[in-house]
Formats: C-alpha cells, structure tokens, sequence
C-alpha cells in the first residue's frame, strides 16, 4: 500500500516560485521589446529625414526599411569616427577604377560621389560631419557622371 501526502503548504509555494518567475520573465521580455519598438520608430524617424534629404538633393533612395536595417537609430559603421585613418583607406580604396592588385588605380570621382555619404552623415551624426568633410574636401573632383 502506497500513501501519498500533499502538503499544501508546499504546494503553494512551489506555484507561487513558478508563477513569480514566470512574471519576472514575462516582465523582462516587455521591456526590450519596448526598448526596441522605442529604438525602432527613432530608426525609421532618421530614416525618413534622411530620404528626404537625398530627395531634395535629387538622389536616388532606397527603401526605408533597408535604410533602417543598415543605418538603424544612430547611423551604425558610418558614423564610428568616419574621418579615421581607417575609414579614410576605405573610402580611398573605392575611389579607383575597379582593377585589383596592380592594376588598381586612384581615379578623379565625380563630387555626387559622396554626396549620400555626406547627407547621412548629417543626419546620423551631425557631430562627425565636420571632420569628414575635412577628408571629402581633400580630394579632387570632376564633372564626369551622368544624370
């Protein structure tokens, strides 16, 4: 013969502990969907200003949602000190006529290059767009592309 007690007692606490942990994660799961609903409409805020502002400079845009996917609320890889050493090698290194190894050569862009750089960098981090334009300033451009 088997006999089996229940506690209540013991009962009672083991579902308070569940049902209290199960409120903390609950609560835990709300608040950085919150912080990312928050995060998300500030990304698609930015994102709309800076469509605008390719627009108005007569730009092509991309779409909004791969603007904030990119970009997200605060400008992403861009605006990580745009005018480094770095940065300044990468931009170089897209300034050449597409050859690799040594046939890669600097070319003379035209200035709509950078232009969406600059205007995102106004948007995103309008603090870096001095700086950057120190760089941009440096180099020489040409009338050569279309449109």
């Amino acid at each position: 013969m088997r006999a089996t007690v229940n506690d209540t007692d013991r009962t009672r606490r083991t579902t308070y502990i569940v049902l209290a942990v199960a409120l903390l994660l609950l609560t835990g799961v709300a608040l950085l969907m919150f912080g990312s609903a928050r995060s998300d409409a500030r990304a698609e805020e930015k994102a709309d200003q800076y469509i605008a502002e390719l627009s108005a400079n007569g730009l092509g845009t991309p779409s909004r949602d791969r603007i904030v996917q990119v970009l997200g609320d605060d400008g992403g890889a861009l605006c990580a000190d745009p005018a480094s050493a770095l940065n300044r090698a990468a931009l170089y290194g897209a300034l050449t006529n597409g050859a690799g190894g040594p046939g890669a050569r600097p070319v003379i862009a035209d200035h709509k290059v950078l232009r969406g750089q600059l205007l995102a960098i106004k948007v995103y981090c309008p603090e870096e767009l001095e700086n950057f334009t120190e760089v941009v300033d440096g180099l020489t451009y040409a009338d050569v592309a279309q449109g």
